[in-house]
């Protein structure tokens, strides 16, 4: 069952008041990332999420309080994802090199299907980069419950698939720029569509991509190989 179809359920299930505050957060976390946090208006929010404007003060206690809520509902929807592709954080990592390089694949795969394919990852990604830009205590509890755990699991894997030390420069540098592949696909969309031809991307195209950014994993891997064939050699 998917995410979406889970969240569809929760969101039948959920009481008056509970769908209420999700609507806000699903609100402030695309006017927000549209708009900015100072050019949008509480009643933006509301009226966006078709809620009263005194809700807001009562479910999260201010517009700051709307913000911090909206970080947290990012990294639960990330933290969801990552850990259904890499899993969780503190989990064991695989038992031996072609498995932590199986799941590097995997989590590629699963990667793309969400940042590059699902509407939901451009308003989470709108949100990051205006905190990126300008960085607040959303910021913080965003980097400290997804990129950083996530970042430091995959290194974690690399280094199981590789030998190469997790927390070397060289490894932390290389999945960054595996995370960056993907992450362009969102935030360079328009620049992608027009130059591929494309009327829009979804799975077919999403999986144009995973074939791409798997090659160039692929060649990453053996240029470790190739170089750790030569060491043994020497």
């Amino acid at each position: 069952m998917s995410r979406q179809t889970n969240v569809r359920r929760a969101q039948r299930e959920a009481s008056p008041a509970d769908q209420t505050r999700a609507a806000l957060v699903r609100a402030a976390l695309k006017l927000f990332g549209r708009q900015g946090f100072d050019g949008t208006s509480t009643r933006e929010i509301a009226a966006e999420a078709k809620a009263n404007i005194g809700s807001i003060a009562y479910h999260f206690g201010s517009k700051e309080g709307l913000r911090a809520a909206a970080a947290d509902y990012i990294v639960e929807t990330i933290q969801t994802i990552a850990g259904q592709a890499i899993g969780p954080a503190q989990a064991p990592g695989p038992s031996g090199p072609d498995a932590a390089r199986a799941q590097l694949f995997v989590g590629l795969e699963r990667m793309v299907a969400f940042v590059v394919a699902t509407p939901e990852a451009g308003e989470i990604v709108q949100f990051v980069l205006r905190e990126l830009s300008h960085p607040t205590a959303a910021l913080d509890r965003i980097y400290s419950g997804v990129f950083e755990p996530t970042h430091r699991r995959l290194c974690q894997i690399w280094e199981q698939a590789t030998g190469e030390p997790a927390e070397s420069e060289a490894t932390k540098l290389t999945v960054f720029t595996i995370i960056g592949q993907v992450i362009y696909f969102r935030i360079g969309r328009e620049a992608v569509m027009r130059r591929m031809g494309w009327r829009g991307i979804g799975n077919k195209e999403a999986g144009k991509v995973v074939a791409a950014a798997s090659d160039n994993l692929r060649a990453m891997l053996a240029a470790r190989d190739a170089a750790a064939g030569k060491k043994g050699k020497s």
